[in-house]
């Protein structure tokens, strides 16, 4: 596993993270309590050191507590982040909410209080908000209780989760400086952040974590024609009418044209991910032993060509999943 700084904050963390939605038990079906702590324990054995999860993820944030606390050394060298959600619903097109409204401080710190007791920690080491729009630049008292949860040893690190295909909903707020990190999606299909944000990042010293590597499974080669998924199971909407056979189709394409093996699809969307100006980690859902041990063997693997990098720049595929 290798390692890079997160942006200007001097901490290091592992190329590949782990993202933790996956094993929350409310939109993802099929993981259990028990495998995904042994997930986790794997994990961290095999050096990733940044575990990434929120509030709204179910019971994603007990199961890492768990395993935390099962841990000799408990939480020592393991970086966790989690995410705020606003208080009132504001999603990814909602516009002209107060943040007063959306992440009054007195919320966010209910918030921050409330994942301490669930991951039997002390300290946050990063607090992301979960959903944010520019408009609240400068509006609101929610940087003044992130500064002061700072202070108060609550927290460590703050930055935000940017919207789903909106990644220059967050330029205003990098250009101020308060921004420790960003998270975004950030895949072969989704290259957007490329254009302006990514930059910005590595400009004002913000540090990247990459999510969505693998376009929520499309990126692994197993989503095909007549693929199925639990009723409840929120891929079971993403990958909703023929979008499984697009998904098929652009990823043969990719695989056409780099001239790879199918099953080496997944490792060439994480590392093209990791290539991103200013990405210090790019976090994968990973819900059982194999996919850890798949996905961390990628931190291994060396970089990707400037060739290849040059042509999987034309599979950039302008879509968004919530239209």
């Amino acid at each position: 596993m290798r390692y890079r700084e997160l942006g200007r904050s001097g901490i290091t963390v592992s190329e590949i993270g782990y993202g933790a939605w996956g094993i929350g038990q409310n939109a993802w079906k099929g993981a259990t309590e028990a495998e995904s702590v042994r997930a986790l324990h794997r994990a961290i054995d095999l050096g990733v050191n940044l575990i990434d999860t929120a509030r709204g993820y179910g019971r994603s944030e007990h199961v890492i507590g768990r395993a935390l606390r099962e841990r000799a050394a408990g939480a020592d060298g393991v970086f966790v982040a989690t995410k705020a959600g606003p208080k009132i619903p504001a999603g990814h097109e909602s516009r002209g909410i107060d943040p007063m409204d959306a992440y009054p401080g007195s919320h966010l710190r209910e918030s921050v209080e409330t994942s301490l007791a669930a991951l039997g920690l002390e300290r946050i080491d990063l607090l992301q908000l979960h959903v944010w729009h520019d408009e609240w630049t400068g509006r609101g008292d929610w940087l003044e209780t992130v500064e002061a949860l700072k202070r108060e040893g609550k927290i460590g690190l703050f930055g935000i989760s940017v919207n789903d295909h909106q990644p220059d909903n967050a330029l205003a707020l990098v250009r101020t400086g308060v921004l420790d990190t960003v998270q975004v999606i950030y895949n072969i299909f989704e290259q957007a952040p490329s254009d302006a944000l990514l930059p910005a990042c590595q400009e004002y010293g913000v540090g990247v974590i990459a999510r969505v590597a693998l376009d929520e499974g499309g990126l692994t080669g197993r989503i095909k024609p007549g693929v199925t998924f639990p009723e409840d199971d929120w891929r079971n909407w993403y990958f909703r009418d023929d979008r499984p056979a697009q998904v098929a189709r652009h990823v043969g394409a990719i695989v056409d044209d780099l001239g790879i093996a199918p099953d080496e699809i997944a490792g060439t969307a994480l590392r093209f991910a990791l290539g991103g100006t200013a990405v210090s980690s790019v976090i994968v859902g990973m819900r059982d032993v194999r996919n850890v041990e798949r996905n961390a063997a990628v931190g291994d693997q060396p970089p990707l060509t400037a060739e290849q990098f040059a042509l999987l720049a034309k599979h950039r595929w302008q879509r968004n999943f919530y239209t």
